[in-house]
């Protein structure tokens, strides 16, 4: 099946998990991804979080890795050579589009920044992907997801009550900027298709944290409030968090005055739909009253039987899953969640794009590669003999 990015070709100089992710996601849409890694190791996160010991068992790259880089060929060059650069820029001569997440700089000391490759290929959409941006006082600095989730006060939200700042269980920073990579792109590439013309496009970690936060900043603005940590509780409504059970937590929510008469209803009406809870401003007001009260009947029951007595009478609830339910749940596989590949006769899975195209659906067309699996194939397509590769090969600019 043909995919709506079909003949686009994107170069991925990125590492890590944003940039990473963002080209994956052009590649389930039918690009032809080309992995830029150095010869010497190549892309970090094919080792991150993982010991020497279990890469041996798992018998390839981090499960980190495994999960950015489906859709890709990887391409080694050692880009602090010229000859590197030359490959690098006559890949870039017929790209489509450019991720880099390297400092700002970097690129433009090689000769690859988008003013040295405008020239070449002028509908080249060429994204810079920085930590705090390409300008200001912090540009030079680096950064990773949790830098950002301090930098941006989202640590200052996320915790207990009174208790020290707290990261969130997953680089939500990283990949939420990823889908703004993904959205700049295609618009850019859409604006292409109107005008001839590509252009340079660019986000940043503080970009995506910041609307990560932007309901926080705006509050601050118009009223000067400054939120703290409050648990798994929400500032906006009560009740809005998770309660504990006899056989582990849920979360409830009801933000508006019916849900909520429905969901006292259901739970234990004589203690909860009483007046001074009637109205969303009491429930507020009244916050420790009513989380005490709601905590005190849902400990008694099953968390089962809670999410059926408040789904059935639609309130919003669900059951605090740990990871291996919530990968198993047959809801993710059902919405085209997840992805099987079978590879050397193992069947995996890895989670799909998060949207679908009923039409023009993305798929998984290519495994995780090996470190350079593409390099001879890649540089053959763009010219180069069996012999100039050899040589290459010989002189260590494509690794060994």
């Amino acid at each position: 099946m043909t995919g709506v990015l079909d003949g686009v070709r994107v170069l991925d100089f990125s590492r890590i998990f944003a940039g990473p992710d963002s080209a994956q996601m052009l590649g389930d849409l039918g690009a032809d991804v080309i992995k830029i890694e150095k010869p010497d190791g190549g892309d970090e996160c094919r080792r991150l979080g993982v010991t020497s010991e279990e890469l041996d068992k798992l018998g390839g790259p981090s499960p980190s890795f495994r999960s950015f880089n489906r859709n890709k060929r990887s391409l080694t060059i050692d880009l602090s050579t010229a000859e590197g650069v030359d490959i690098a820029k006559q890949l870039i001569a017929d790209a489509d589009v450019i991720i880099n997440n390297f400092r700002p700089g970097t690129m433009e000391r090689w000769g690859l920044g988008y003013e040295d490759m405008k020239p070449a290929n002028p509908g080249l959409v060429y994204c810079d992907f920085h930590a705090y941006g390409p300008v200001g006082p912090m540009a030079h600095i680096g950064a990773n997801d949790l830098a950002l989730q301090a930098h941006s006060g989202l640590m200052s939200i996320t915790g207990e009550e009174g208790g020290l700042p707290a990261r969130a269980g997953s680089a939500i920073v990283d990949l939420h900027a990823s889908l703004a990579i993904v959205s700049a792109v295609l618009a850019a590439l859409l604006n292409k298709e109107k005008t001839g013309k590509g252009q340079r496009v660019d986000t940043s970690l503080l970009l995506s944290s910041a609307h990560l936060m932007s309901y926080f900043y705006q509050d601050y603005w118009l009223t000067g409030s400054i939120h703290r940590r409050m648990g798994t509780a929400n500032h906006l409504s009560v009740p809005n968090q998770a309660f504990p059970t006899v056989d582990g937590f849920v979360v409830i929510i009801a933000p508006s005055d019916e849900m909520w008469q429905r969901c006292a209803t259901a739970l234990d009406p004589k203690r909860l739909d009483i007046e001074k809870f009637k109205t969303g401003s009491e429930r507020l007001r009244l916050r420790t009253d009513l989380v005490h009260e709601i905590s005190e009947t849902t400990k008694t029951m099953e968390k089962n039987v809670i999410h059926k007595l408040l789904s059935d009478v639609k309130v919003n609830v669900s059951i605090v899953n740990n990871i291996d339910e919530a990968a198993q749940d047959a809801q993710l596989e059902a919405v085209g969640g997840v992805y099987s590949f079978e590879k050397d006769g193992n069947s995996r899975n890895y989670v799909a794009m998060p949207f679908r195209l009923h039409d023009t659906p993305g798929q998984m067309r290519l495994n995780y590669p090996e470190l350079g699996e593409h390099t001879d194939e890649i540089l053959s397509e763009n010219g180069y003999s069996a012999k100039d590769i050899a040589e290459l090969r010989k002189r260590g600019t494509i690794g060994q």
